[in-house]
């Protein structure tokens, strides 16, 4: 199975923002859809049944605390003149907070062979892109946008099955903070 670990976003007012965010930008790109919206603090790729039970065993030794995410500002990666991805940023506070927790994931999950292959940079994505078109403008005009707040209380282990219409997540384990 294919598998990540993550933290969804599910605030009704962000994804709300996000939506009218998505509505508002004209780009011939493909928008993650709002019940899909998460932060991927560790892709897995293709697991056994059995690896799945050993990250969720490690998954539930990890301890965090709620802290809060502001969601602000949008850009591209790898860049707006030649887009793949477009996002929605994080506050320092919050951002920070991520990247620990998925350090920690990291950092739990290395006993059994898993690394990031880049360095966790929050982030939402909020469309992905095919074919590259400049977005530079239209980025700049939503570059101080504030999208509302979430509280982060759980991390989820997370299986994603590809079809033609679009990914599907379900929940393989769900890890609440202390």
């Amino acid at each position: 199975m294919r598998a990540f670990v993550a933290v969804e976003i599910a605030d009704a007012g962000v994804l709300d923002s996000i939506k009218k965010l998505q509505d508002e930008i004209t780009v011939d790109a493909k928008p993650v859809e709002t019940k899909n919206m998460h932060f991927t603090l560790l892709f897995l790729g293709e697991i056994s049944e059995e690896t799945a039970s050993k990250v969720s065993e490690q998954l539930r030794t990890i301890r965090f605390s709620t802290f809060e995410l502001s969601f602000e500002g949008v850009g591209a990666f790898p860049k707006p003149k030649f887009p793949r991805v477009i996002w929605v940023g994080i506050a320092k506070d919050g951002a920070d907070k991520l990247v620990e927790l998925a350090r920690s994931v990291e950092q739990k999950l290395g006993s059994l062979g898993f690394r990031a292959d880049k360095p966790f940079k929050p982030h939402a994505t909020i469309f992905r892109i095919k074919n590259s078109t400049d977005v530079t403008e239209q980025l700049s005009r939503h570059a101080a946008a504030k999208l509302g707040t979430m509280m982060v209380s759980e991390l989820k282990l997370k299986k994603s099955v590809l079809t033609p219409q679009g990914p599907i997540y379900s929940d393989l384990e769900v890890i609440r903070a202390a």
